[in-house]
């Protein structure tokens, strides 16, 4: 329960920083992205280069 938790918590924090669309991502692909657009990226850059 605390997994599900956690990445709905991510999912949030996406969400928030512009990282829109994110319900098929993953946890390594959201932690990626929200670091990224932490250092300054384009949310949506961000989002395209964790999924890839």
């Amino acid at each position: 329960m605390a997994d599900r938790e956690q990445l709905h918590d991510l999912r949030q924090q996406a969400h928030q920083a512009g990282i829109g669309g994110n319900s098929k991502m993953t946890e390594q692909q959201l932690r990626q992205a929200l670091r990224k657009v932490g250092k300054g990226a384009d949310p949506q850059l961000a989002k395209r280069e964790a999924k890839s």
